[in-house]
């Protein structure tokens, strides 16, 4: 019997590893689409859209357009990402001329902490900053006469 508890103890931690494993592996590639997905939808809205942290937390299609809030229901995409999290920085523009190929558009997740449930082993894990930069795009958005 004390064989069998220090071999499924070994075992199970082994068993829970290989699980955690991919769920770090699935939180990872999840934030760095999160921040791809975000800078996306900066680019295609006016500087400073107000629904850019939402769009990254909850998914485009997730959030109410009119309000950034977002819809009943909705659970963030990453369990844990929040608001402090998201970053949106906009560089090498002006307010007249951001979405004509001018400028950039940068979305951060940072401060991200993955905690890693493994018997015996439980640690707390600061992921790396996610960062996705793009282009300003027009999409058809005519800007005002200056």
């Amino acid at each position: 019997m004390a064989e069998f508890a220090v071999v499924a103890l070994i075992f199970l931690m082994i068993i829970f590893g290989i699980i955690e494993f991919g769920r770090l592996l699935y939180t990872h590639n999840a934030l760095t689409d999160a921040a791809r997905r975000g800078a996306r939808y900066a680019v295609l809205r006016p500087q400073n859209h107000p629904c850019v942290v939402n769009a990254v937390i909850y998914g485009e299609t997730n959030i109410n357009a009119n309000t950034c809030a977002p819809l009943e229901g909705r659970q963030p995409l990453v369990n844990g990402l929040g608001p402090t999290n998201v970053a949106v920085t906009y560089a090498g523009v002006s307010p007249f001329a951001y979405g004509m190929n001018i400028g950039t558009a940068t979305v951060t997740i940072q401060n991200y902490d993955f905690i890693l449930s493994i018997p015996l082993l439980r640690r707390t894990l600061r992921m790396p900053a996610y960062r996705t930069t793009l282009t300003a795009e027009s999409a058809g958005f005519v800007p005002p006469n200056i």
